[in-house]
């Protein structure tokens, strides 16, 4: 059973002015993707930003950094903007935040101690300075016309929060991401009487987390975590190196638990690894024993027995330190055979391929890998099918827009709610650009906005596009092929050889002997029929190539004529 009725289609048109008193909502990330959450609220006149994040390329984005939302929809409109609130201290969430202040350096942000303190040093990183807005569950904070209500929410990082957004026009719940652990490490539980009460009140919209709509049950607790590192910790003889999300403190926690009761010393490898237990250790969040972290330098120096280093990687990020210990290539880490590695993460869609190479590269070194597939050493931080279906059946709401998923979380959660009795026409399948107006309780879709991929690429946001993509993946699957002619138009001759340069397409440059041939004759014939125009004959020579090569190899290089007149 599938929510179709207000599936958004392809003929969706610009949304009309926004009604005096309607409260209107536009996902300008995190629709149809896992990354790069950001949802923007309007109510008379002003927005209201919830999250700001980042999604990371995949293969087929050669030379991408990062792809931050759109914000082509409110540019113009900063000055509306009241604030931005913020979830939790993901990347996901936070991520384009620099991006988004570039903009304007003055837009409040509100979230959480822990989430403040992530961002300010990511912002400190770009050299702004952004003003900061702290709450805690229980919190009331107004921006604008918005009254924002926060609630405490389980997920794989501290100090997560959901957010109730009161205005006029009805009360909008953003869950943020969350699960429903029932034992905790941290002792914080997702708040349901908040939702049981908001939801006896009135919830109008609910924008809920999808990402685990498609996974039966139950979340596992955390604490089952433990003793499954405890016997890793046991049977390992030489180094133990793990490797985790640099946010995920909980997880980290554990392992410094592990190592203490082992009597290994601890080091963290990667700067945001640092960085992060760095903030989490200021704030109280992370507990280290005196004297149980070294720096890396120590560790190194040290017995592999009694080591255990902390490291990011877990996504198979080809630069982040444990992929380069799996090509051998970090400067201070080498993989014994022996070690003992931790991968202590989920993988996220996408990650596949480079996550095994990971593997693989670090099982070729001699050592023994331990990931989600062999042992228990990771939980998911979203709730799966029955914890969505509780909330629902908690908080009551009168429409659901499923969010943070792709396509198939997003129809799985749709699904998941008709089962509780909710009607098709009150599950809003949106994507990226749909715009939800909310008007006396009643929430529709009432049209789309454009909105498009912002690629980052080293400094440059934005200047590279599809074209300049397709040319990328043009040149690392097929290569190219350059050929210089000189001709001397007022005798129509070719006064030098055609000279042709190839890269990545053969290591022979004599297979390319009889194309020169063709080419030089192909020319001689139209300089003969009276063409000079370099241009053309550029298109000539293009065509000429392009379909010895089709022909001869199956192959469609780049092809770079260059016709030089003397």
């Amino acid at each position: 059973m599938t929510a179709g009725v207000t599936q958004p289609h392809l003929d969706l048109q610009a949304p009309p002015p926004l009604a005096a008193g309607a409260l209107r909502v536009m996902a300008l990330g995190g629709l149809g993707e896992i990354g790069r959450n950001m949802a923007v609220l309007e109510f008379d006149g002003r927005l209201l930003v919830i999250d700001c994040g980042v999604l990371f390329p995949e293969a087929e984005q050669p030379g991408v950094d990062l792809i931050l939302p759109d914000f082509g929809v409110i540019e113009h409109r900063l000055d509306d903007v009241a604030a931005v609130v913020l979830t939790h201290g993901h990347e996901d969430h936070i991520g384009a935040i620099p991006y988004l202040l570039r903009m304007r350096g003055d837009i409040p942000l509100i979230g959480s101690r822990f989430t403040l303190a992530l961002v300010k040093a990511k912002l400190r990183e770009h050299r702004l300075d952004p003003v900061l807005v702290e709450v805690a569950a229980g919190d009331d904070e107004v921006a604008g016309p918005f009254h924002c209500e926060f609630i405490s929410v389980n997920h794989s990082i501290p100090d997560a929060l959901a957010v109730a957004v009161h205005t006029p026009a009805g009360v909008l719940v953003h869950t943020g991401d969350f699960k429903m652990d029932q034992l905790p490490l941290d002792g914080v539980l997702t708040d349901l009487g908040a939702f049981a009460r908001l939801g006896l009140t009135g919830i109008d919209l609910l924008l809920a987390d999808s990402t685990n709509a498609e996974v039966p049950g139950f979340v596992t607790s955390e604490r089952s975590i433990g003793p499954v590192l405890e016997d890793v910790f046991r049977r390992a003889t030489q180094r133990l190196i793990v490797s985790s999300f640099a946010s995920h403190v909980h997880r980290i926690q554990q392992v410094l638990d592990a190592a203490e009761v082992h009597g290994r010393k601890v080091a963290l490898v990667g700067r945001s690894m640092v960085r992060n237990m760095g903030v989490a250790r200021d704030l109280g969040l992370l507990r280290v024993a005196p004297g149980l972290m070294v720096s890396l330098d120590e560790a190194t120096s040290m017995p592999p027995e009694q080591v255990v280093l902390v490291s990011t990687g877990s996504q198979g990020e080809p630069l982040s330190a444990l992929g380069r210990m799996a090509r051998g290539d970090h400067h201070q880490v080498t993989i014994e055979a022996g070690d003992t590695i931790v991968l202590a993460s989920s993988l996220v869609p996408g990650n596949e391929t480079a996550v095994y190479k990971v593997i693989n590269g670090l099982a070729r070194l001699g050592a023994t890998v331990v990931h989600k597939e062999t042992a228990m050493v990771h939980v998911s931080g979203h709730a799966p099918a029955g914890e969505l279906r509780t909330l629902l059946n908690v908080a009551k709401p009168r429409h659901l827009m499923p969010v943070h998923g792709e396509w198939r979380h997003l129809r799985a959660h749709a699904a998941l709610a008709e089962q509780t009795g909710m009607a098709a026409d009150a599950i809003l399948l949106a994507e990226n650009g749909v715009v939800v107006d909310v008007v006396d309780g009643k929430a529709a879709i009432v049209g789309s906005v454009p909105v498009g991929d912002v690629y980052v690429d080293g400094l440059n946001v934005g200047d590279v596009g599809e074209e300049s993509l397709q040319e990328r993946r043009i040149l690392g699957d097929e290569g190219f092929v350059a050929l210089t002619v000189v001709i001397e138009p007022s005798t129509r001759t070719i006064v030098r050889p055609v000279h042709l340069s190839a890269r990545g397409f053969a290591d022979d440059p004599a297979v390319f002997d009889p194309a020169l041939q063709l080419v030089e004759e192909v020319l001689r014939r139209t300089l003969a029929d009276g063409e000079t125009d370099p241009h053309r004959l550029s298109q000539v020579i293009r065509r000429t190539i392009g379909k010895w090569v089709s022909d001869t190899h199956r192959r469609r290089p780049m092809i770079i004529p260059t016709v030089l007149e003397v």
